[in-house]
């Protein structure tokens, strides 16, 4: 899958910032809908005995929402604000990716109102679902 934006520029619009950016690519933006990737590095904070832990995972899901949000900011010039995970509900994480692996996220906004946007998640690795959840988030005032 090619990306429409890759690291240095996905890191600008999210507000993480290395070593704790879990989100490297931006495959696809429409409204209510985007699909993010990371590839998880060696020596990665998340790592452990080769494998991408669950925080990590989880971590990542809500950079997806992040880069969605700054991505939308991006679209009209404004610079992207900052948000916080308000709820994390149904998590459920299948399989570790391990280092090396390309995790593809689907981000499908289930409702947006008064800055909190309320997500469903997929997350895959070579089309499998490796893990799911649903997400709100809520931007800082």
């Amino acid at each position: 899958m090619e990306a429409m934006l890759k690291h240095n520029e996905v890191e600008r619009l999210i507000p993480q910032k290395a070593p704790f950016v879990m989100v490297d690519a931006l495959f696809s933006f429409e409204e209510n809908k985007l699909v993010a990737g990371f590839t998880v590095p060696y020596g990665n904070i998340f790592v452990t005995e080769g494998c991408f832990t669950e925080p990590g995972i989880i971590e990542h899901m809500a950079q997806s929402v992040a880069l969605y949000t700054g991505y939308q900011y991006y679209l009209k010039n404004e610079p992207a604000p900052t948000g916080y995970i308000g709820s994390i509900k149904d998590v459920k994480v299948l399989t570790l990716p391990a280092v090396g692996d390309e995790l593809v996220t689907k981000i499908s906004v289930l409702q947006e109102f008064m800055g909190i946007t309320l997500v469903d998640i997929v997350t895959l690795v070579n089309g499998n679902t490796i893990a799911t959840s649903q997400m709100k988030t809520v931007l800082a005032k």
